[in-house]
């Protein structure tokens, strides 16, 4: 896919500022006739079009902050947003809330819907389909133009902001540790699609457990679910693996899954085939929401602690909109995540793994 032509690459390409650039393209007259000739017609051959999110953001400051997620019914999100509102309130900031559903299209759309209503800079954390078709370019073009962007939880390293992130890597290394502490010989992982950063290093977690206690890692065992699409077709699909699974492989003795409906999930294909849990089954999830706190058994989960990040996303990006001089280092900042305890796993160890 052609990248889109942005204020920076026309600013390279002619050896001028960002600033220059930006003025000859509205045929500012301190700039001179040249520059702006030059600039205008470079912009024309490469079809260049300015930024309309860019614009409206650069122009005005409103003291509301644009958040965008992927959904606003999962726990883990709203306890973002309560940790974002509760910063923004207190340094008087509003949020104005975008959702995309998971795709690209409505989060471009979001972005731009936010931006019209003066938005002054975005928390964002991103949709499945803008992972999977690694096209950031709306998100560049904001960066481009010195726009603050704070990415939390789903972010990318190819872009220039700041980010919020969980130790997602070493909290499934901790637990699927516990599984195997607590006697489980053969864990069934419930995962994403590679393309979902989170998903990817969760799984990262669980090999290096499996590694750390010197137990080969078995592909067989490892199930990822592709869930762009609607809840019930992939809970369809993850049943019937789960099951296929547990056919071919009877002494299965743990799972440990990426979020918690992957572990309600196998709660419930357990409970089908008489497991009992702890005793038959073990399960460990990510992410301590509703669900995972009032499932029967309860479940041992991967806490994320989600309020802490939005609370740190949203000083990140106040701090940044009110900073005298233009951001030029970025930070990722690690929240640490924390392993609860409940009763979906054995008991008898105690410690940190």
């Amino acid at each position: 896919m052609k990248q889109r032509m942005t204020l920076k690459k026309i600013a390279r390409e002619l050896g001028l500022s960002i600033s220059t650039v930006s003025k000859a393209l509205h045929n500012n007259k301190l700039i001179s006739q040249e520059n702006r000739d030059k600039v205008q017609a470079f912009a024309q051959h490469h079809n260049y079009r300015p930024n309309s999110i860019a614009i409206n953001l650069k122009n005005r400051k409103s003291k509301t902050i644009g958040l965008i997620i992927p959904e606003i019914v999962h726990y883990f999100f709203a306890k973002v947003i309560s940790g974002i509102e509760k910063v923004a309130n207190s340094k008087s900031y509003n949020v104005v809330i975008g959702l995309s559903n998971e795709s690209m299209e409505k989060e471009i759309i979001n972005m731009d819907l936010l931006a019209d209503s003066g938005i002054d800079g975005f928390i964002i954390s991103l949709s499945k389909e803008t992972l999977l078709n690694k096209d950031y370019h709306h998100l560049k073009e904001c960066i481009d133009q010195g726009i603050p962007v704070v990415m939390f939880d789903r972010v990318v390293d190819e872009l220039d902001s700041d980010k919020v992130i969980v130790d997602d890597k070493e909290g499934a290394r901790k637990a699927v540790s516990l599984l195997l502490k607590t006697g489980c010989k053969k864990i069934l992982l419930l995962t994403t699609k590679d393309y979902i950063n989170i998903g990817k290093l969760r799984t990262e977690g669980y090999i290096e457990a499996l590694n750390d206690f010197g137990i080969e890692v078995n592909d067989n065992l490892i199930v990822k679910v592709d869930d762009i699409g609607g809840m019930d077709e992939y809970q369809v699909f993850l049943e019937a693996e789960i099951n296929k699974k547990l056919d071919v492989i009877p002494d299965i003795d743990g799972v440990f899954a990426v979020n918690e409906t992957y572990a309600v999930t196998a709660l419930n294909v357990a409970r089908m085939r008489d497991l009992k849990i702890p005793d038959d089954l073990s399960v460990i999830s990510f992410s301590d929401g509703i669900l995972s706190q009032h499932s029967r058994p309860s479940l041992t989960t991967v806490k994320q602690h989600g309020e802490k990040m939005g609370q740190l996303a949203a000083k990140i990006l106040i701090d940044t909109l009110e900073a005298d001089e233009d951001q030029s280092i970025f930070t990722t900042h690690i929240v640490k995540t924390e392993l609860v305890e409940r009763d979906s796993t054995k008991k008898g160890f105690s410690g940190n793994p």
